[in-house]
């Protein structure tokens, strides 16, 4: 798919992506740019970057339009999180924590923030590290493409254990890996299907209210 189609289909599916667009093509510009140094996304990904990205990560803040304060695991090249945090970012009081490890990525993702004036907080840590620091601070945690569910709700148990809301966005292994975390039993799961990626699906968690 061109660009250009790519775009239109995208704005097409999102809406909210229109209000964005300035922002966007700044993201876009800069993701080519650092793409030739760094390895950001999968290069075949590039000329359908606003359905494959843009659009794709789009679907968290659709999944949970309510929530203003994230954390988002994995963020790499800012998808889904950067893309969330401009989605809010004429909403008082948003916030997303980018949490990416690999010292690169996350310059990356600063600069990003910086000529697109997203509302994001940058953690070049390990999630493991940072989540339990920001339990209290957040109402969701989002990832794309990062572990298997078990692991991400392992990682994130101190935020959903507070209450947070889990937003992941999966790929064709999804049906597997949301049957063996409702066989744990400690979150309760809902799922929908992908506007972007045939296969591929949403899945919504919640951990359960412990016994009165």
């Amino acid at each position: 798919m061109s660009g250009e189609a790519s775009r239109r289909k995208a704005i097409a599916l999102f809406p909210a992506l229109h209000e964005i667009e300035p922002e966007l093509e700044a993201y876009e510009g800069l993701l080519r740019r650092w793409q030739k140094t760094i390895n950001l996304v999968a290069a075949a990904t590039l000329e359908d970057i606003w359905i494959r990205h843009f659009a794709d990560s789009a679907q968290v803040h659709a999944a949970a339009p309510e929530i203003r304060r994230w954390a988002d695991m994995g963020s790499g090249a800012g998808f889904p999180g950067l893309v969330t945090a401009l989605l809010l970012k004429r909403e008082s009081g948003a916030h997303v924590h980018l949490i990416e490890s690999d010292q690169r990525k996350a310059a990356f993702l600063r600069a990003v923030s910086r000529e697109t004036e997203a509302p994001t907080s940058i953690h070049a840590e390990r999630a493991e590290i940072v989540l339990p620091r920001l339990a209290d601070k957040i109402e969701g945690v989002s990832a794309r493409a990062l572990a298997p569910l078990e692991n991400l709700l392992r990682l994130a148990e101190a935020p959903l254990a507070e209450g947070a809301l889990g937003v992941f966005l999966k790929g064709e292994d999804w049906e597997d890996e949301l049957t063996a975390v409702e066989r744990a039993g400690n979150f309760i799961c809902e799922s929908a299907e992908s506007g972007t990626r045939k296969g591929a699906r949403i899945v919504v968690v919640r951990h359960k209210a412990p016994p009165l």
